[in-house]
């Protein structure tokens, strides 16, 4: 059994209420810079840290890293987020009713705007999931608030989520971490 921190990317630079799952935007530096510094103070020592491709998480692990050496870091795809394909950087309120209910209907399978589905998603975050837990040592994810809210429920041993009112709704607030204990 280990301790997972999730850790989600600080403040990313994207307008407020657009959907940026899989999109590749940055992070405020000043916010990363001051997530890392409290982070740092608490994150175990010698964890290996495993960090999403994405740069919003890349920054904040290589802040990490060069405030603690001793952390070793990784890049693992498996913990980008959510890809939700023609619907990436536009408005959530300018995406079709008819597309949520779409989605909703069929919350485990259907791919929201044609490129992942949650079982996907929880696919590969259960896959990274189980590394984690065979590594025998602390590890520290810098990732995003869908893989955090998928971490969690296999964190209560979920393993599929057919209904979109059993999703999590909660998630660490940006630059924060999450401690899974135990895992």
């Amino acid at each position: 059994m280990v301790d997972l921190y999730l850790v989600r990317h600080a403040q990313p630079l994207i307008a407020p209420g657009v959907c940026y799952g899989a999109l590749d935007v940055p992070a405020d530096l000043v916010a990363t810079s001051q997530a890392a510094n409290v982070l740092a103070k608490t994150l175990p020592q010698a964890a290996l840290l495993m960090t999403s491709p994405l740069q919003r998480c890349e920054l904040l692990a290589v802040n990490l890293c060069g405030l603690r050496p001793d952390l070793i870091c990784k890049t693992d795809v498996r913990l980008a987020e959510m890809n939700f394909g023609r619907h990436e950087g536009r408005r959530w309120d300018s995406i079709p009713q008819d597309a949520y209910a779409a989605w909703t209907a069929s919350f485990w399978q259907h791919r929201f705007g044609g490129a992942e589905s949650v079982a996907d998603v929880m696919a590969r975050v259960a896959s990274a999931w189980d590394e984690a837990v065979a590594c025998g040592k602390p590890q520290v994810w810098v990732t995003h608030a869908g893989v955090i809210r998928a971490a969690s429920l296999l964190a209560q041993g979920m393993c599929r989520v057919d209904q979109a009112s059993d999703w999590p709704q909660t998630a660490p607030a940006f630059g924060q971490c999450l401690l899974l204990p135990g895992c």
